[in-house]
């Protein structure tokens, strides 16, 4: 073997070297893109899946809350609802008193707007079945009356309204009145009248 061939063989086994090398460089290069985009990956998924739970966690809350909302709302609704039927059948009652129960109503009414009225002399108002009924025993209602307030009161029926019933008081020239009648008073305490329909139907 000339010395031309063993210079040929010698370049040819560091070329080998040297082939090997930059292949085991870059397979570790590459390992190491690989772990890195793998460890990436992870991170990333990891993350998605976070956001997921979150997401989930917070759509969850969300249906819940308007669930909730939702249920509040159609109670409330089926509250007012029984609260209106209750009112109306108090008024269809208040309606149809009979006379026996709704004559002392009146004369407690009557009393009542007095105490606030003052003066000497009234005139009543109220719907034509009342007025009647008032005019059949005027006698009777203004003796009452007078007892219960402990001093007398002119007292005079005045042209009829349209209520259900009870009394509208007033002074003869009509300056000042007090409105008694079964409207005005389920008006007036509508508020208290609600939490206590609402405490009997509900607790």
């Amino acid at each position: 073997m000339d010395g031309a061939e063993l210079i040929i063989q010698e370049i040819n086994r560091e070329a080998e070297q040297k082939i090997q090398y930059i292949l085991n460089e870059a397979q570790k290069e590459a390992e190491k893109i690989k772990e890195e985009a793998r460890k990436r990956a992870e991170a990333r998924a990891e993350w998605i899946l976070r956001k997921a739970q979150t997401q989930a966690e917070t759509e969850k809350q969300r249906i819940i809350a308007n669930a909730r909302l939702e249920v509040r709302k159609k109670r409330l609704e089926v509250q007012e609802e029984l609260i209106q039927e209750v009112i109306t059948a108090l008024r269809e009652r208040l309606a149809e008193l009979p006379e026996e129960e709704y004559f002392p109503m009146l004369v407690d009414l009557t009393v009542k707007a007095l105490e606030e009225l003052g003066g000497e002399a009234c005139i009543i108002r109220s719907n034509v079945k009342t007025l009647k009924l008032l005019e059949s025993k005027l006698g009777e209602f203004r003796k009452t009356v007078a007892a219960r307030l402990g001093r007398d009161v002119e007292i005079s029926l005045g042209e009829p309204i349209s209520t259900i019933g009870g009394v509208l008081v007033e002074t003869p020239d009509s300056s000042v009145r007090v409105d008694n009648t079964f409207e005005s008073r389920i008006e007036r305490f509508e508020s208290e009248l609600r939490a206590e329909i609402a405490k009997a139907l509900f607790g």
